[in-house]
């Protein structure tokens, strides 16, 4: 009887520190590790329909597939680290709540590691550095523009990105129209005609031109006349819920090994296996 109360106690004691966050967690005790993305932000991360290229299936929507550098990076870190790979695809807005309710452990989806973000959730990484680019029609006379002081007419990006809170209000004569929900809806609006411009990372900017190969990139990066930010806000990372330590330093035990050079070597695999269009 007394080994049986015994028991209930510890229990107890330790359900209870785990509900206040005193019991170390790593969020991979079942040896796998959870990743949310959105599975629609190429190249860092798409659907497809089979496990071509070494997609992984998407555990939340059937017979469908994730790629991408994002999830490259998750096999690597899940490879050095013994555990299994679980992908869930999930909207944009609702990765930062998934990480702090724990029904992901981390998100790696391109996220800036923001100081704003960072009062929610930990970073680990960075697992990426990009510089913030625009995006034009190449028979736009944006085309030919040398700084962001040269830019003109309707613009837009993604909702949630330091593309629009951040850059594109820096653009003196930017009509800045609503963000869109997706990057993939930020191309589209370009292509079709109904912005002149967008402002995005440079990956997502790479992979834009194997879909849309009449746009063209404008990357004011190495002149004086260029978007202001700060490294946090191209410095790409991988969120996890706040006082995950033993995660954090998991992850970062892994990307603490890599240069910038082995993420753009991956970054270019993800590239060149994108699905066009």
């Amino acid at each position: 009887m007394k080994r049986v109360t015994i028991l209930a106690l510890t229990v107890a004691i330790v359900a209870m520190l785990t509900a206040c966050g005193g019991a170390p967690a790593s969020g991979v005790e079942d040896g796998v590790l959870t990743v949310g993305m959105e599975c629609a932000y190429a190249p860092y991360n798409w659907a497809q329909p089979n496990d071509s290229n070494g997609a992984v299936p998407i555990s939340n929507v059937p017979n469908s597939y994730a790629n991408g550098y994002d999830v490259m990076m998750a096999k690597k870190l899940c490879e050095a680290n013994g555990w299994e790979l679980e992908i869930k695809m999930m909207d944009w807005d609702s990765l930062g709540p998934a990480v702090m309710t724990g029904d992901i452990d981390c998100a790696i989806a391109g996220q800036s590691m923001t100081e704003e973000k960072a009062k929610q959730v930990d970073f680990a990484g960075p697992y990426l550095y990009a510089s913030i680019v625009c995006l034009t029609r190449s028979d736009s006379p944006l085309a030919n523009a040398k700084g962001i002081s040269e830019l003109s007419g309707k613009a837009t990006s993604q909702r949630g990105t330091i593309w629009y809170d951040v850059c594109l209000p820096q653009i003196p004569n930017a009509e800045v129209l609503p963000a869109q929900d997706t990057a993939p809806a930020m191309l589209m609006a370009l292509a079709s005609g109904a912005v002149d411009f967008v402002c995005t990372d440079i990956p997502t900017a790479q992979g834009a031109l194997l879909a849309y190969p009449e746009l063209t990139i404008l990357d004011f990066s190495n002149t004086e006349d260029h978007f202001e930010v700060s490294d946090e806000d191209v410095n790409i990372g991988i969120s996890v819920r706040k006082g995950n330590t033993v995660l954090k330093d998991a992850l970062d035990g892994v990307l603490s090994t890599m240069s910038a050079e082995d993420f753009n070597e991956l970054l270019a695999q993800a590239v060149s296996v994108q699905p066009i269009g």
